[in-house]
């Protein structure tokens, strides 16, 4: 009997079935993505405000100027994972990511914890996002003399100060709430109008980007670069070669995103040479403006005179005779948060689809749109699930949720990578990760580091999620699998 049970927990999905199952029914997605509006994907749930913010953390507490070289790294770690991405999203041109090649390769158990955590990642990280993007939107407001009620700007566990000195606790947190309905709503009308957004979005905050880029040249101090390195404190990760790989530690997070894009490859045409364009594609972009980014703002400031200040940009904008500048980057980070608040969406809807055609969620979950033909109630389901998160709560509750799931996702992508080279050496692979098994055992070791070196009360959390998880699994999934009831 246990033998038995352990036979289904781990019974595996063949690739031919994955695809077969994708193109059948009804309840099948239309492919509208070509090889740039993939690439849009990817630069939009990629350059947050991560660029904005991180940079100067990093520089400051741990490289100096040598947070350009972090910034490689990092890019590095994140190519492993983009490598054996693209691999599993050309041979499995499927939605759902990292838990289709779960399911394909390590078996049904892996695949729903999978399933499970992205919710961590994407729907979580799209409610954290949201309450980023009122807080911004609420300061540009502020700058052109509008004001909105602070109770509707707060979470009710959230406490503000009136004029009178005294406290007051917030009723809802209503931007938050309105940027997650708009690009729920985006998202259920159609991937094509959906991806036409986000292009036009991208364009803008890399415009702006640019602009500070180019700018920021003219300013630009040598002697700000000296020492390039700063020397060890004697503390590890306080600069020298220990603080550039802790820098790369603290920046690989504004990297997180990317993969995103493999959620879409049931949605994406030719997508055995697409996906590779688009999740590769944008990571080589996104790498190129970080780094550049990085070394205007280390030349405009002294690494040092950024250590605890909580607008490094803004400090270096000072730099320059131009303090519209300040404005145009709140807008940037607006834009930028915007379209990762709707790939973020668009992915969770598509692994919720997926395990929902799979029967390991309830088919309402599966449900194609007549017109629209997306999966309008997964959209309709974390409209109502994220805006609720991030109208509700804090933000403080909800980072500590988000970012150990990517890990996990990629540690499991790399694994699948190798495991289909054994079992599956003959199947169809139009892009084929280099090195193999050396590449995906690097990506397994970097996503690793990163893992362990997250903090306990993350890794609770995480335990926590996944034994929630586990209940509806045992009490749901397993006993209605579709892959289960066939056998």
């Amino acid at each position: 009997m246990a033998s038995g049970i352990a036979g289904d927990l781990f019974r595996v999905k063949s690739l031919e079935r994955l695809n077969a199952d994708a193109e059948a029914g009804e309840n099948k997605l239309q492919r509208h993505l070509g090889p740039w509006s993939l690439i849009g994907l990817g630069i939009g749930a990629v350059i947050g405000a991560g660029l904005f913010s991180l940079t100067g953390i990093a520089a400051a507490e741990h490289a100096g100027p040598a947070v350009v070289v972090s910034f490689a790294i990092a890019a590095i770690g994140c190519a492993f994972a983009g490598m054996c991405y693209s691999e599993l999203a050309g041979m499995i041109p499927v939605a759902g990511s990292a838990y289709t090649y779960s399911y394909a390769t390590m078996g049904e158990f892996v695949a729903w914890i999978i399933g499970w955590d992205l919710v961590l990642e994407y729907a979580v990280g799209a409610a954290t996002v949201s309450v980023s993007w009122s807080r911004y939107v609420t300061r540009l407001l502020h700058q052109f003399g509008i004001d909105l009620p602070a109770a509707l700007v707060h979470a009710p566990f959230e406490t503000y100060t009136l004029a009178n000195g005294t406290t007051a606790a917030g009723i809802v947190n209503l931007p938050a709430v309105l940027i997650i309905v708009a690009a729920s709503f985006l998202l259920m009308v159609g991937i094509r109008e959906s991806a036409r957004v986000n292009a036009v979005i991208v364009l803008v905050k890399l415009a702006v980007v640019l602009v500070v880029i180019g700018v920021g040249l003219f300013y630009v101090k040598r002697q700000n670069y000296v020492p390039f390195l700063p020397e060890n404190t004697g503390t590890f990760g306080e600069y020298g070669i220990s603080g550039i790989m802790r820098a790369a530690g603290v920046v690989f997070f504004a990297y997180v995103g990317f993969d995103a894009v493999s959620t879409a490859a049931q949605e994406a045409k030719n997508p055995q040479r697409n996906m590779m364009i688009g999740i590769l594609g944008s990571l080589a972009i996104c790498t190129a403006l970080y780094i550049a980014f990085a070394g205007v703002l280390t030349g405009l400031v002294h690494y040092d005179a950024m250590r605890g200040d909580a607008a490094p940009v803004n400090t270096a904008i000072a730099q320059t005779p131009y303090p519209w500048l300040k404005t145009l980057v709140t807008f940037g980070v607006i834009c930028g948060f915007s379209t990762v608040i709707l790939v973020l969406l668009l992915g969770q809807s598509r692994v919720f689809y997926t395990m929902s055609q799979d029967r390991l969620l309830p088919g309402f979950f599966s449900a194609i749109h007549p017109t629209w033909k997306t999966p309008y109630r997964s959209n309709l389901f974390f409209m109502v699930f994220t805006s609720a998160l991030g109208g509700l709560l804090p933000i403080s509750q909800l980072g500590h949720m988000t970012s150990i799931g990517t890990l996990l996702a990629f540690i499991l992508v790399c694994l699948g990578v190798i495991i289909l080279r054994r079992t599956q050496p003959d199947a169809r692979r139009d892009y084929r990760t280099p090195l193999v098994p050396l590449v995906p055992i690097l990506g397994i070791l970097f996503c690793g580091a990163m893992m362990a070196s997250l903090d306990g009360e993350t890794w609770l959390r995480l335990l926590i999620w996944l034994a929630i998880g586990l209940v509806i699994y045992f009490a749901w999934g397993r006993r209605h699998s579709r892959l289960g009831r066939a056998a």
